[in-house]
């Protein structure tokens, strides 16, 4: 009880932090999500990995990209980066599962192609719960699956699909959460789709064409 009452007031703390992954991870730490043991020992190679993403620097990137359509990809969203803070270190290190999937977030959205409506959410989140990160994603996949028709009725044939597409694609690709993203902003973005067994994109307005290779 003890250490719950401490990791809620470090979670307060931290709310209006300028690093937004602060919040994230001391969060995803708080509930204690379970990340499956077979993931558990991909991850060693990314413990406490989290270097500082500078968006201003990667936009200034050649055009392709991947570093340079990751901040156009963050800037289009008005998003910033899951920042960790230095302090936050043994929280990263303790819970490497949430720290590369609150860092990651995002660089999975560009990659797979899915925007950030209630219909991409959803199929990142089928992406990661086909890739078996962890069981509670499987079941905030089935509570999103019931509850985002409800919420954006609009987007309801876009959330049917984009499940289905995020479901193949996670059983296609590449282990994607043990990647170390950050050492490849330099390469165009189509060499790392490549690498870790993922389809090329044609973005085009309000969809997305996804091209077999």
């Amino acid at each position: 009880m003890w250490n719950k009452l401490k990791q809620i007031k470090a979670l307060q703390a931290y709310k209006n932090s300028e690093n937004f992954g602060d919040f994230a991870i001391l969060k995803s730490d708080l509930f204690g999500a379970k990340v499956n043991p077979t993931v558990e020992a991909k991850l060693q190679q990314v413990v406490g990995y989290h270097p500082l993403i500078n968006l201003e620097e990667l936009s200034k990137y050649p055009q392709g990209s991947f570093g340079r359509e990751y901040a156009e990809h963050m800037r289009k969203n008005n998003l910033k980066p899951f920042n960790i803070s230095p302090e936050l270190e043994d929280v990263a290190r303790r819970n490497v599962f949430a720290l590369r999937y609150v860092v990651t977030h995002d660089i999975f959205h560009l990659l797979l192609g899915f925007d950030t409506s209630y219909a991409g959410e959803i199929g990142v989140l089928a992406f990661a719960a086909a890739q078996n990160y962890s069981k509670s994603l499987k079941i905030s996949l089935l509570l999103a699956k019931f509850l985002y028709p409800i919420i954006a009725p609009k987007q309801r044939q876009a959330i049917f699909a984009n499940l289905k597409k995020g479901l193949e694609l996670g059983k296609k690709a590449h282990f994607l959460l043990g990647y170390r993203f950050e050492e490849h902003w330099k390469e165009q973005i189509h060499e790392i789709r490549d690498r870790l067994g993922l389809p090329q994109i044609q973005n085009s307005q309000n969809y997305q064409i996804f091209i077999k290779i």
